[in-house]
């Protein structure tokens, strides 16, 4: 059971590394349609992305974007570990 959830995870990590490198660069939905209607410069953000634009600030190159899906899928997976560790305890 242990070497299947490895591979699992292994195969996780693989694809979040190499399928983000295929993230577009081009703004998404909502960021386009502000662009376009002209109101991207009024608007707010109410929280601080860690990770902006899917990359790792300070670092310029493939890596960065390769890195921020790891580190995305990892933090996924942390959070719905402990939940699932929570819901577990009160059965």
């Amino acid at each position: 059971m242990k070497k299947r959830i490895f591979l699992w995870i292994a195969v996780t990590v693989f694809i979040a590394g190499a399928v983000s490198l295929l993230a577009s660069e081009h703004p998404d939905g909502y960021e386009k349609a502000g662009e376009q209607l002209g109101f991207i410069d009024r608007a707010t953000s109410y929280l601080h992305s860690p990770l902006p634009d899917y990359a790792i600030p300070g670092v310029d190159s493939w890596v960065s974007s390769s890195l921020a899906g790891i580190i995305g899928v990892a933090l996924t997976f942390v959070i719905f570990l402990l939940l699932g560790k929570l819901v577990g305890k009160r059965r």
